[in-house]
């Protein structure tokens, strides 16, 4: 099974992460993350991905007709490694010989196992994932149930409260809002950050924790056409999938069912029986159900979800 936050890579020297849980057309829907270059592997961003594949290798181009989106697809059979994120942790809980990076990302498993964590819900992907991590490198711990994921965020919580654990500084809130290019201003964006307790700093390293479902749908999943851009104020009615991939929440409303999020800026950003101003694409399911889509870019730009109650900044 390929899940969301999962690594595959080719035989041309390329790592891909996967984006969507259900194969389309035979092939897994993906983003182009690092390529192998000079002995080593090359992060890249959106755009040097979309470059280097159109001259180099244009096959793995996709447009996705259930999304209505451009992304990128490898077929199974072009697949060389699958790289799983609870099966890399696993063996580094059993490693000896371990950089500061991997010291790091074990001191943490080992606080919140402490916590009562079971390390079996666990894994790590980004750069460690491939073993591409850099001095400088954050941890990303990845939960596969919903919760093992929430009780982590309650353990980061006590383990702040405790000082094994601490909050990002300024500069860190300032690096990562930079990072994201959202549509909310700097203090909107730590606000609505600093309530999810998903970000912390271990030994003056950031992390980061996520969630990915393993419950993956049987059945074909819905066909959605797009629309047109709305902008709307509703109220969250159902914050239970805030977290997921991608997150949902649902809204008080007579014709829209939802708000789906696919970038990972706005997801937790809501919670039940607050106000949110919403910026997305409406879209329709091949069933008449409809929803509104932000993240319907890689970027989202123009697109986000801001909590509006008076509290709210």
């Amino acid at each position: 099974m390929y899940l969301p936050k999962d690594f595959i890579e080719t035989a041309e020297g390329l790592i891909f992460a996967v984006v969507e849980s259900n194969l389309e057309q035979g092939k897994v829907l993906c983003f182009l993350r690092y390529i192998y270059l000079n002995g080593h592997w090359q992060k890249v961003n959106t755009d040097q991905a979309n470059e280097f594949l159109t001259n180099k290798f244009p096959h793995y181009l996709y447009y996705s007709s259930v999304k209505e989106a451009h992304l990128h697809a490898v077929t199974t059979d072009n697949i060389s490694n699958h790289h799983q994120p609870r099966t890399r942790l696993k063996n580094l809980l059993k490693d000896k010989t371990m950089d500061d990076v991997e010291n790091d990302l074990i001191l943490l498993c080992h606080l919140l196992k402490n916590q009562g964590l079971n390390l079996v819900d666990v894994g790590v992907t980004g750069s460690i994932l491939i073993a591409a991590q850099k001095q400088s490198s954050d941890i990303d711990l990845v939960f596969y149930t919903r919760e093992s994921f929430n009780f982590a965020r309650q353990s980061i919580q006590k383990l702040i409260s405790q000082g094994e654990c601490f909050e990002l500084s300024d500069k860190d809130w300032h690096e990562s809002f930079d990072r994201r290019s959202c549509d909310l201003n700097y203090e909107q964006y730590v606000w609505h950050e600093k309530r999810k307790f998903n970000k912390a700093v271990i030994k003056q390293r950031k992390f980061d924790l996520s969630f990915v479902s393993e419950t993956v749908q049987k059945y074909q999943p819905l066909q959605y056409k797009k629309l047109n851009p709305v902008l709307l104020k509703v109220q969250i009615i159902d914050d239970s999938k805030a977290f997921d991939y991608p997150a949902e929440f649902f809204i008080q409303h007579q014709k829209i069912k939802s708000i789906v999020c696919y970038t990972a800026t706005y997801t937790g950003q809501a919670q039940t029986g607050e106000w949110v101003e919403v910026a997305g694409l409406l879209e329709e399911s091949s069933e008449g159900i409809l929803r509104i889509v932000v993240g319907s870019s890689r970027e989202a730009s123009g697109e986000y979800i801001r909590v509006i109650n008076e509290h709210a900044k």
